[in-house]
């Protein structure tokens, strides 16, 4: 009996801590809505969802906001031909288009063609020194092209990955007058990052497991991180192409024993060939291995590699001269509701930005400034489970008795 309620006793004081952070903000000193950028570390001791971060005037009372997240990318693609060696056209035969290869490997062809409303059958072979050919593709047809907006358009030609320098595609002519091919190139996708956060970590471990021949790369953060993108640095060697895997630690039951796992939370390619910057879904861990498949391979020489997190702005109507204070890190805390969040599509996208500075946490801090009804206290909670306990101990000390009387 005395030692259920010292361990409800024990349970209330954890539950009661909360390590409660605040921070101040800075703006120009000028009315109106600001802008402000929520940094890493905030962001890494609130809730997932943000539910517990709030603002107040001097006066302690709620400043209402809205959070705004943006992607992180906009594409733009632009065509690079390749230099094409000779066209040969034979009429009533075939038009035979060269051009050179300046990819260690290649798997598909962009042609750009002037307007036709022609299937066209095709064969396609690859040679080193362009004078020995070796079959890749063979009579395969292109499909037609108009596009309305424009005298030409594109269309892609697909082939088996490979590595030769110079390719040369076979157009059949016997049938249909020839096509006018422009250009022979590929479409390259330029993405303009719009300025994400550096997530700085606390520790980064590398070690060879040889028996997988995998790196393994253990990265340690000060307090769970939320990740977007990783980039990497390789200096060595020229050349590589190896499957990534990250993942976190985990526990799962199997047949009633706990055991400890990896569990994988992405996968892509490190590739001499691209730059080796990745986005992907959403990681909020402190902790995270990443493996490197190294197969027969020597180890990559890794120089620098990089976690960045894309930026969450903070919307909120700021007063000159005075002095806002932002509090995040009470678990117990729900989302706000605001009546600002149903005017942000009224609210100007260009507004002036604001800072938050002064970051520091408090341990267990007994002053919360937001009211909540009694059920949601933490103390009337566990008064409730307390007066459960010994209900249910009264019960089951009582039936022990009359089973007792009865033998």
């Amino acid at each position: 009996m005395n030692k259920f309620f010292i361990l409800l006793f024990i349970a209330n004081l954890s539950f009661a801590q909360n390590n409660i952070t605040t921070a101040k903000i800075e703006s120009d000193g000028k009315d109106g809505f600001h802008k402000l950028v929520l940094p890493t570390e905030i962001r890494s001791l609130s809730n997932d969802d943000l539910s517990d971060f709030r603002i107040f005037d001097s006066k302690k009372n709620e400043v209402p906001y809205y959070f705004e997240a943006r992607s992180n990318q906009s594409s733009n693609t632009k065509f690079f031909p390749y230099k094409i060696i000779s066209k040969t056209v034979v009429p009533n035969k075939n038009t035979v288009l060269i051009f050179e290869n300046p990819k260690s490997t290649i798997n598909e062809v962009i042609l750009e063609m002037a307007n036709s409303n022609i299937t066209k059958p095709y064969s396609i072979s690859g040679s080193m020194d362009n004078q020995k050919w070796f079959g890749l593709v063979n009579n395969t047809s292109l499909s037609t092209i108009y596009p309305e907006e424009s005298p030409s358009g594109f269309s892609t030609v697909s082939i088996p990955t490979c590595f030769y320098k110079y390719l040369k595609i076979d157009f059949n002519d016997k049938k249909t007058l020839p096509i006018n091919i422009l250009n022979v190139g590929f479409f390259n996708s330029k993405i303009s990052k719009e300025t994400l956060l550096n997530v700085p970590y606390k520790s980064k471990s590398i070690k060879e497991l040889k028996l997988g021949k995998k790196t393994q790369i253990q990265i340690n953060f000060d307090n769970p991180q939320i990740i977007s993108q990783i980039s990497f640095t390789i200096s060595n060697p020229k050349l590589y192409k190896r499957n990534v895997s990250v993942y976190k630690k985990a526990t799962r039951k199997v047949k009633h024993k706990f055991e400890n796992y990896q569990e994988q939370l992405a996968s892509f390619e490190l590739n001499s060939e691209a730059n080796n910057t990745f986005d992907i879904s959403k990681i909020f861990e402190k902790e995270l291995i990443i493996e490197i498949e190294n197969q027969d391979n020597q180890p990559l020489t890794l120089s620098d590699i990089q976690f960045f997190q894309i930026p969450i702005y903070i919307i909120t109507d700021l007063k000159a001269n005075e002095n806002y204070t932002i509090t995040t890190g009470n678990k117990d805390l729900n989302t706000p509701q605001y009546d600002l969040e149903n005017f942000k599509n009224s609210i100007s996208t260009n507004l002036p930005e604001a800072q938050i500075i002064e970051t520091k946490q408090i341990k267990n801090n007994p002053k919360t400034t937001v009211n909540k009804t009694l059920w949601q206290e933490s103390w009337f909670m566990w008064l409730c489970i307390s007066i459960g306990g010994i209900a249910i101990a009264y019960f089951a000390t009582s039936l022990a008795k009359d089973m007792n009387n009865k033998s």
